[in-house]
């Protein structure tokens, strides 16, 4: 029975609502390939995507998936092969290595490799940057040692890298890359040396930025925990975007699919995909959401309200469960490929989160913890 206890090619995916501004950062169509010839490999296909002024944009996805390679193309750190590339309103395919080292001054840069120059104390390295971008000496201290402090840095400024721990390293990174308040900001898993209060310090101080400079701020993140302060999630897999959405209702679906038993061992990643892949629907009271003997489409788990789940056989029907919030359904037909061996009737105005087949199954052979969780479930049910 469908769940009766508790507990290809890329879709389509909305776009962004259109701004009055003109996009800070601007891909259209980009390949890209790696190795020559016979072992020529193409890692990201045809992607589009506009960042704007003022934006914080989280991107996910599994590992491998093309987005640390994205990520460098908008940086200046590759050369665009195919496809256009705008940054500031800069066409950046067809540009010199000089006239890529100018837009990469205009970047803040933070990756996973600290980067820091060993022989210089923090103070210094954040300093080094400030001078390079050409700020007025008589700022330069006073700017260095507010970030440094606004990280919780303040007792080891002049501390060099090797008295540092991994996560103050990354935070003298941090306040390096944020120093000059740059106008686009790029970072690579910012958080994932820190603990829970240095990471929110990271990104409270990330969305003060983009709030009070119009920066615009581009994650490729696993933290599930920094989703709130993003304003959309971008998701890629297999060198594709395959979702771009608004994050308000990504990270609702991420906070409560976290707290349903089927998902509370899922990685932060594959369960922002999954409530990417997600849709809301409402049915009416007495409604049925899904009948015995037809074919199975769709995986449901109950975001409000509640079900009760009927089988019928020899001419007889019984009522052989009830369903409430959080609860789920019609995983069996997707996995077996068989009929709906049950009817599910809505007993009271109902909201759920659904899953198509096809996404149903893409999330299944991308994620060995679902596929585990769901095998678990069948077993009980039997």
């Amino acid at each position: 029975m469908d769940s009766p206890t508790a507990t290809s090619s890329a879709p389509s995916f909305p776009t962004p609502a259109r701004r009055d501004e003109a996009p800070a950062v601007e891909v259209q169509g980009v390949n890209h390939f790696y190795g020559q010839g016979e072992l020529r490999k193409q890692v990201l296909f045809d992607n589009q995507l506009r960042l704007y002024p003022g934006e914080i944009v989280i991107m996910t996805g599994p590992s491998g998936s093309g987005k640390t390679t994205l990520l460098t193309l908008i940086g200046a750190l590759r050369t665009v092969q195919e496809g256009g590339l705008k940054v500031r309103g800069e066409e950046l395919r067809g540009r010199t290595s000089a006239e890529l080292v100018e837009v990469r001054k205009g970047i803040g840069f933070i990756f996973q490799a600290h980067n820091l120059f060993g022989s210089l104390t923090a103070y210094q390295n954040v300093r080094m940057s400030l001078e390079l971008n050409r700020f007025p000496s008589a700022e330069i201290h006073d700017r260095a040692v507010k970030i440094l402090t606004r990280l919780g840095l303040d007792k080891r400024i002049y501390y060099k890298p090797q008295q540092l721990s991994g996560g103050q390293r990354q935070r003298v990174a941090i306040a390096r890359a944020l120093s000059s308040s740059p106008k686009l900001i790029l970072a690579d898993e910012p958080t994932a040396a820190l603990d829970k209060q240095s990471g929110r310090d990271v990104v409270n101080l990330l969305q003060e930025i983009a709030q009070a400079e119009k920066s615009t701020i581009l994650l490729v993140t696993h933290d599930n925990r920094i989703l709130d302060v993003a304003d959309r999630i971008v998701n890629m897999v297999d060198g594709r975007i395959i979702s771009d959405v608004v994050v308000g209702e990504t990270a609702e679906k991420c906070e409560f699919l976290r707290n349903c038993s089927l998902f509370a061992e899922i990685t932060p990643s594959t369960l922002a995909e999954i409530a990417d892949r997600t849709a809301r629907e409402t049915r009416a009271a007495g409604e049925e959401i899904v009948r015995q003997g037809d074919p199975g489409d769709k995986f449901y788990v109950i975001r409000r309200g509640s079900v009760e789940v009927e089988q019928e056989s020899k001419g007889q029907k019984r009522i052989v469960a009830t369903l409430k919030t959080g609860d789920f359904f019609g995983e069996a037909a997707l996995i077996k490929e068989q009929p709906r061996n049950a009817t599910v009737r809505a007993l009271e105005e109902l909201e759920l989160y659904s899953l198509g087949k096809e996404d149903f199954k893409q999330v299944q052979d991308q994620s060995a913890t679902f596929t585990e969780q769901l095998r678990k479930v069948l077993f009980v049910r039997q």
